[in-house]
């Protein structure tokens, strides 16, 4: 039986058939493009031809009887299966050894009892104690009051009490130290106004002994941060001068000495922001 071998046009696959075969189609075992299976030598030669192919593609779903895929073809498919099987391989050892690779490290303490957890400390407070030479500015003698130039400072509740910032809303005066409310340290006076230019150019004077005295709050914050509040309502002493408006501006002096165990005090100048009092609440 003779047999001819030509090769594929499109990926160039050696192919040997039956010489019976010729001017029939078949696919490439490789490409599957539809080939003319050449007519074979006359001369028996070995040459090995040149397919043409079909014009139309089509893939064959079963394979034509009579032709042989040569060797070459039939290794190629060795890789692939190695490779599969490798990944299979990997797979499985994987699965089994699942729980070694995704647990969790354990501590190298063994069975020692755990430690507790040490609490965070509390944020300590940033003020700082007056010094003991402030008690000699403290005074509720009204006759002896004296109102220096400098920016309001003073002592509340023990701590050294500089005024940062001042506002007054409505009639209230309120005189604080630190960059948000509630204030590390701070006074507040309720004095009796709609608007903070009605008090332009007065003058308040609160005598201890005065009964019905405006509301004073000594603001400060504890040891562990925390705000805390003090309200005086009588036994105090105040004089609180007021200027002129000056744009959003109302300037003052003052001086207030109360009669709590620290011997709160707060005396100098201050420049206080006016604001609009939020509307009364229905």
């Amino acid at each position: 039986m003779s047999e001819v071998k030509f090769a594929c046009p499109v990926c160039g696959q050696h192919i040997t058939c039956d010489a019976a075969k010729s001017g029939t189609h078949m696919p490439c075992p490789t490409c599957y493009r539809e080939l003319v299976v050449p007519q074979a030598s006359e001369s028996g030669s070995k040459l090995i031809l040149t397919a043409a192919e079909v014009t139309t593609r089509s893939v064959p779903i079963r394979p034509v009887t009579g032709w042989e895929v040569p060797t070459a073809a039939k290794r190629s498919a060795t890789p692939a299966v190695l490779l599969v099987l490798f990944l299979l391989t990997v797979g499985a050892a994987a699965y089994v050894f699942r729980e070694r690779l995704f647990q969790r490290p354990v501590s190298n303490l063994g069975s020692e009892t755990p430690q507790a957890a040490t609490p965070a400390p509390a944020p300590q407070s940033p003020l700082k104690r007056a010094p003991s030479d402030t008690d000699s500015q403290w005074t509720q003698d009204m006759a002896t009051i004296q109102i220096g130039e400098a920016t309001a400072s003073g002592r509340v509740h023990s701590y050294a009490f500089n005024v940062e910032k001042a506002t007054i809303t409505g009639g209230t005066l309120n005189l604080r130290q630190g960059p948000k409310w509630p204030p590390d340290l701070g006074v507040t006076i309720y004095l009796f106004a709609e608007r903070g230019e009605d008090l332009a150019g007065k003058t308040v004077i609160i005598d201890p002994a005065r009964a019905g005295a405006p509301k004073v709050t000594l603001r400060w914050k504890d040891e562990s941060g925390q705000p805390a509040t003090e309200t005086v309502r009588a036994g105090y002493a105040l004089r609180l001068e007021f200027g002129a408006v000056t744009g959003k501006t109302l300037a003052g002096r003052l001086y207030l000495s109360t009669a709590d165990a620290e011997k709160s005090f707060v005396t100098g100048t201050f420049a206080a922001e006016i604001r609009k009092p939020s509307p009364p609440k229905k």
